[in-house]
């Protein structure tokens, strides 16, 4: 009767432990995760794989694609997916002096008196950069050369 006993707690306790079937990617410790309920399953993974050690993930739905946007090797960072967790585009903060100095000039020259606010480095699926000055509320885009984009 002992064993008996004794084997059906160890089978209660190991299906109480045993991970659900819907289980989401293996994330790193403390690593959490704001899903919106139609959040694909590809996208979590992509970006579990490819940003093992993000924190604060979340997740919004942008124009058919998602945007996930945390925190990575200390700067503010968003990746937009699309439904089947392909990368289309990154963005990355930078500080305002790592800007092309065309693109400061520009600014100066261009809206005296107001000042860069933040500074992004953005690049697309084929690798091509841009960056991004936001200035009077304003996100102003910019080549490498520091050339405005419209």
């Amino acid at each position: 009767m002992k064993t008996i006993l004794f084997a059906g707690l160890l089978s209660g306790f190991a299906l109480s432990v045993a991970p659900p079937t819907n289980a989401r990617p293996a994330l790193a410790p403390d690593h959490t995760v704001r899903l919106s309920d139609d959040t694909p399953a590809a996208v979590k993974a992509a970006i579990a794989r490819l940003y093992p050690t993000a924190r604060n993930v979340k997740f919004e739905k942008e124009n058919g694609d998602y945007e996930a946007g945390f925190k990575h090797n200390g700067k503010s960072m968003s990746v937009v997916l699309d439904v089947k967790g392909t990368v289309k585009e990154t963005e990355t903060e930078i500080p305002v002096s790592a800007l092309p100095a065309a693109v400061r000039d520009y600014v100066a020259k261009q809206m005296p008196g107001k000042k860069i606010k933040e500074a992004a480095e953005i690049v697309d699926a084929n690798g091509t950069k841009k960056f991004e000055a936001e200035v009077g509320g304003k996100d102003l885009m910019f080549d490498t050369a520091g050339k405005p984009l419209q």
